[in-house]
């Protein structure tokens, strides 16, 4: 998923706090969530750009990178168990990481290191070099956009420049509009509606008011759960996000993503929710898996396909961080996202192993992975059969799975293990994912039986093991949300979630002709929507 209007709320906010008092040669960085961000490992960094004739802001660069480790209390940054902000990591509002062409080297140390540290279990960036080299990526970024402005500037003028890019707002303005006006059009009613769930209940609901005259809609999320404890709340800039997204999504034409597409939208939020949560909530899960559930509400309510894997698969590991006696050990950290299945729509089947909407993003190579950190990759593949059935079939989900050369803290953020990515008219859902930790005996951790056969003559239950199986390494289910210390041998197997189908199977489709007993749920989609004849109109144009 772009995160463009996020990089959008970043920009305005540090517009409003510095005003007069940016510079040339200023660079910002900011992460923090009321801010314009989006959770804590992705930092915006910021750079005015100046007329060279009339040494006035015209336009500003932005880039947004996901860091692997900006502290907190576990190596890659993204805690499952954290419950507020303070356990994720460095929280920067607003910092001039450049000053009028200078780095502050010591300034970035200061809030990358020694103020994360402050808090109780936690630790600063566990390895600052790699993190200082990316952020100076991200500034030599934004340099050369520019570059390439002030180029274009001087080939066509400022005025005629702007003037394009005002054109670019209106175009993707009115693409909005037509789109909103024909979905009236197609669902024969102008409010559509939406809930799906979290896998810990919490609701997100959304009710879609749309005007067919002018092609404005008001986008109400009254009735979504209020904020969490853990760390699946999501800032309202994630929101926006999602929403200009699956509106980018459900055009058929081809424009530039940009903030045009969110002027003919109203956007409600409860305050007090998990999509409008308080400044000290945990969010580090809301950006990656909340927004999921976010598109596939807004997907739901328009009724453009079934639900991709919802899910991200946030993976971390690594070592590094407070000792027992509290002192900064430097290590390392190592993030990834894992691909899953696609949603089918009224006309396709889903697709097998990628990664959608937040998650489209590409993973790593194996062998590069194996040869940079202790891991082995024993399988990485489709996960056969998946997806949800249907006449248009989900996409199938994909097996990952690990073997830890060393001890290492291993953590998992995860969603989908509980509730199903929904089907739509009568297609099945997607299966759910499943993480699974294969841990080896140890004599350590009081499991490893030096003696079969004199323990189990003292168990109640004399038949339930025998000697060749009780020292077998145990298979364990840790769930969605999970941080383990893994020993040496153990592995982890991550399932994850297929996608939903579209459409009655057609193997049920000849059960219904023949009377037998089936699944009305998808003709409940069309008679909440007026008519029956509308209800057939809109099931075609769909």
């Amino acid at each position: 998923m772009d995160l463009g209007s996020t990089c959008n709320y970043a920009v305005k906010y540090q517009m409003q706090l510095h005003g007069k008092d940016i510079k040339p040669g200023d660079v910002f960085m900011t992460n923090a969530p009321h801010a314009g961000g989006s959770h804590l490992p992705d930092i915006t960094i910021i750079s005015p750009v100046f007329d060279k004739e009339s040494n006035k802001i015209i336009f500003f660069t932005a880039s947004r990178g996901h860091h692997a480790d900006i502290g907190g209390i576990l190596p890659g940054s993204m805690p499952p168990t954290s419950t507020n902000i303070f356990e994720e990591g460095a929280n920067i509002v607003s910092f001039k990481i450049v000053k009028e062409g200078v780095f502050d080297k010591a300034g970035l140390y200061d809030y990358m290191i020694d103020k994360p540290a402050q808090y109780p279990g936690s630790s600063g960036c566990r390895n600052i070099r790699d993190v200082e080299s990316d952020l100076k990526a991200q500034i030599a970024a934004n340099h050369k956009g520019i570059q390439l402005i002030h180029a274009i500037v001087d080939d066509y003028g400022l005025e005629t420049v702007q003037e394009y890019m005002y054109h670019i707002r209106v175009n993707a303005e009115t693409s909005v509009r037509n789109l909103l006006k024909d979905v009236v059009k197609r669902a024969g009613t102008n409010v559509l509606a939406a809930t799906d769930h979290l896998d810990d209940g919490s609701p997100i609901c959304l009710k879609v008011v749309i005007n067919e005259e002018d092609g404005s809609a008001e986008l109400d999320f009254e009735g979504t759960g209020c904020e969490v404890r853990g760390n699946l709340n999501a800032p309202i800039s994630v929101v926006h996000s999602a929403v200009i997204y699956c509106m980018r999504a459900m055009l058929d034409s081809d424009i530039p993503l940009n903030a045009g597409c969110l002027v003919p939208l109203t956007i409600k939020i409860p305050e007090g929710s998990l999509l409008s949560p308080s400044l000290t909530a945990a969010v580090c899960g809301g950006n990656v898996l909340t927004s999921q559930r976010i598109v596939d509400v807004v997907l739901k309510a328009f009724h453009a396909c079934a639900a991709s894997q919802g899910c991200t698969n946030n993976l971390t590991f690594g070592a590094g961080g407070k000792d027992k006696d509290g002192k900064n050990i430097t290590g390392w950290g190592y993030y990834e996202t894992i691909a899953g299945g696609s949603g089918a729509g009224p006309t396709w089947h889903g697709t097998s192993g990628v990664h959608t909407h937040i998650t489209n993003t590409r993973i790593g190579d194996v062998e590069i992975l194996e040869r940079r950190y202790p891991v082995l990759i024993h399988q990485f593949g489709i996960r056969e059969g998946s997806g949800g059935k249907g006449k248009w079939r989900g996409g199938d989900g994909v097996i990952r799975e690990f073997e830890f050369t060393e001890g290492l803290q291993v953590s998992i953020l995860s969603e989908r293990r509980t509730r199903q990515p929904y089907g739509m008219e009568g297609g099945h859902p997607g299966s759910l994912g499943r993480n699974t930790w294969i841990k080896q005996l140890r004599k350590a951790d009081g499991d490893l039986i030096d003696s079969p056969s004199s323990q189990c003559s003292l168990s109640p239950f004399p038949h339930s093991h025998t000697s060749s199986n009780i020292n077998a390494p145990r298979r364990i289910n840790i769930g969605g949300k999970a941080t383990v210390f893994m020993g040496k041998g153990d592995r982890l197997i991550i399932e994850t979630p297929g996608a939903g189908a579209w459409g009655v199977p057609e193997d049920e489709e000849d059960e219904e002709e023949g009377g037998g007993d089936h699944d009305c749920s998808h003709v409940k989609v069309w008679a909440a929507r007026g008519s029956l004849a509308e209800r057939d109109a809109a099931q075609a144009a769909f």
